[in-house]
């Protein structure tokens, strides 16, 4: 069995063709950043026109890659939500027109389940049920995963996600977008210790993020050196910053393992990239005994095969392939 996975739910236009035994045989990504570099983030009706422009091209060249043609295909996957709702629109119809014309079945998936299963596109896999941690510019949430399908949220951010900081301390320092890979490379010079920037953990035994503190105080920080005409010193700043963030995140996702007393930790999303975040979860599953599995850094990010992994499971679980299915901007496992 062939899979299509086709994602296109923020500025990224990516397709993969991939096994049912989670084997990848082609993995093709266009990325917007010199699009939406000049106006420091991304204008959404840019990142729908170009989809519009990149879809058949990246769709041929996933299947050129695999040595396939479409005829070979036997599953269409897209992205169905979250997302911009411009760009998710791109990528879905097309998979439905594609579907309508060749017959061939589609089905759509949520963007969370494709992160929190990219994980089985590396070579060691996870046992159900674990926790997983989905961490990037869209989201921060924890969830438990029982299975392929099933997924219980048990924490998420309250205001902006863990990625969204990052990029948002990143414009305020001056760096241009995306911020957040700058940020992180920066602070591999700077002293995290240097400045105590604060940890928001919310209520008692609360799961739930919050980091529009952090990015406030970030910028306070800023604006008082200034005052004072001290020179910024931009290694410690995202070296303390970093390690705030990272803390948290950190430390919710193994307090989630032992609350239900799991013994896998899984991490998806773009920011489950970052070095010292990596870094950091290892230490502390090693401390707790716990197994950690995280994707290789180029499926962290939104790629089309961790769709297919997660349209492989939803077409096994309920082959349901109607067309007048709409796309939704807000996770269903939410």
């Amino acid at each position: 069995m062939l899979t299509l996975g086709i994602e296109s739910s923020c500025d990224d236009t990516a397709a993969a063709v991939v096994k049912d035994d989670f084997t990848l045989l082609a993995s093709v990504l266009t990325s917007q950043d010199n699009i939406h570099t000049r106006f420091g983030g991304v204008v959404p009706e840019l990142a729908s026109r170009s989809h519009l422009e990149s879809i058949v091209p990246v769709v041929n060249s996933a299947l050129a890659e695999a040595g396939v043609t479409l005829g070979d295909i036997d599953l269409i996957a897209a992205t169905q939500g979250p997302g911009l709702i411009g760009s998710l629109l791109v990528g879905f119809s097309y998979a439905k027109a594609l579907s309508y014309v060749t017959k061939i079945p589609c089905v759509g998936v949520d963007h969370m389940a494709g992160h929190i299963l990219s994980v089985f596109l590396a070579e060691e896999h996870p046992q159900f049920p674990f926790v997983a941690l989905v961490v990037s510019g869209g989201t921060s949430s924890i969830y438990l995963a029982e299975n392929f399908t099933s997924f219980t949220l048990l924490g998420r951010t309250r205001d902006d996600a863990a990625g969204e900081a990052f990029d948002k301390v990143a414009k305020l320092l001056g760096f241009p977008y995306p911020g957040g890979p700058i940020v992180s490379r920066t602070a591999t010079n700077g002293d995290s210790a240097a400045i105590s920037f604060p940890r928001s953990w919310l209520e008692k035994d609360s799961l739930d993020f919050s980091f529009s503190g952090l990015k406030t105080s970030v910028l306070n920080h800023c604006n008082r050196e200034k005052q004072k005409n001290n020179e910024l010193h931009l290694p410690d700043i995202c070296a303390s910053f970093q390690e705030a963030a990272c803390d948290v995140l950190v430390q919710k996702t193994i307090s989630a393992a032992k609350s239900q007393r799991v013994r896998s930790v899984v991490m998806g999303g773009g920011v489950s990239a970052n070095p010292r975040l990596r870094e950091m979860m290892d230490e502390h599953c090693r401390r707790e005994k716990l197994h950690l599995f995280i994707p290789d850094p180029v499926y962290c990010t939104d790629n089309g095969a961790m769709i297919a992994v997660a349209g492989i499971q939803a077409f096994k679980k309920r082959p349901d392939c109607s067309l007048n299915r709409d796309v939704y901007c807000r996770s269903v496992l939410a």
